[in-house]
């Protein structure tokens, strides 16, 4: 079995598009019970990536547990990483896919280095169910 967090140097698959990665990936994480899973658009304030992905995991067990999730997801779309970060210290792992970077925290380090604070002016982008209500909200005007 091949590893997937594995990159091939190819982010993702040509038919793909940042915000269905970002969303997989929030998804992802949530089933392995990230904690305040959200989804930040740093694209038109950050020239990096388009999205952040950032979940939280209580230990450093479920942060290696989420990493290895999000990583199956998104190879089964035939989207590799093109870098992991910190998976050995499992306090603060980034996965960078190109226009999206997923970043699963250990509750204190997501704490400390607060990047929903940092990218405060980045558009958090609704997904799962988030994503139904806001659709609901738009058709009902509100």
């Amino acid at each position: 079995m091949t590893d997937p967090l594995e990159g091939d140097g190819s982010a993702r698959a040509p038919d793909d598009d940042g915000l269905t990665t970002a969303r997989l990936a929030a998804e992802a994480a949530a089933d392995k019970l990230g904690t305040d899973t959200l989804i930040l658009h740093v694209g038109p304030i950050l020239a990096l990536a388009d999205y952040f992905v950032i979940t939280g995991a209580s230990n450093d067990r479920q942060v290696r547990s989420i990493v290895e999730e999000v990583g199956k997801r998104l190879k089964a779309r035939s989207v590799r990483p093109l870098g992991t970060e910190g998976l050995a210290e499992a306090r603060w792992v980034l996965l960078d896919f190109g226009d999206v970077v997923v970043h699963v925290f250990h509750d204190d380090a997501r704490a400390y280095y607060s990047l929903e604070r940092l990218w405060a002016d980045a558009e958090r982008v609704p997904w799962g169910d988030d994503a139904s209500r806001a659709g609901a909200e738009e058709v009902a005007g509100g």
